[in-house]
């Protein structure tokens, strides 16, 4: 039986938990990521229907492209989710979810558009995009 997880955002307006798998943690570097957060997202995802949001009047959700809308706190900015249109499944925000949370990391993505202030300096894969089988903001 998956573990149940919870998490929330940095003011606890909005609270959440997970009643199902996780995939592994992806990085994305893509400028839409690197812009909202300041360096690039460490995200997992969970079928949409394992995810129980409390508060989710709080979220306010920005369309930041045809193919996805992201997903964070009206009151303290939180970036939380990211959802693909038209998918069953969400992107949950990995620094989000309360510890211990027994995440592995994946892969990197959209590694060509990188931030100029920082190396990738482990030994996980690298994608130029995204990866093979993996739907994402095309950017």
């Amino acid at each position: 039986m998956p573990k149940i997880q919870t998490g929330s955002c940095l003011c606890g307006e909005v609270k959440f938990r997970v009643d199902g798998p996780l995939r592994e943690v992806v990085f994305c570097h893509c400028g839409q990521c690197r812009r909202q957060t300041g360096l690039y997202y460490a995200s997992t995802n969970a079928a949409e229907s394992d995810l129980t949001i409390t508060g989710a009047e709080n979220i306010t959700w920005y369309q930041s492209s045809d193919e996805g809308r992201r997903g964070f706190c009206k009151h303290c900015g939180s970036a939380l989710f990211w959802k693909y249109v038209g998918q069953d499944y969400i992107s949950i925000q990995a620094g989000s979810l309360d510890k211990p949370t027994e995440l592995t990391p994946g892969y990197h993505i959209f590694c060509a558009d990188k931030g100029d202030f920082y190396a990738i300096n482990d030994d996980l894969p690298q994608y130029a995009k995204a990866s093979p089988g993996l739907v994402t903001n095309s950017d």
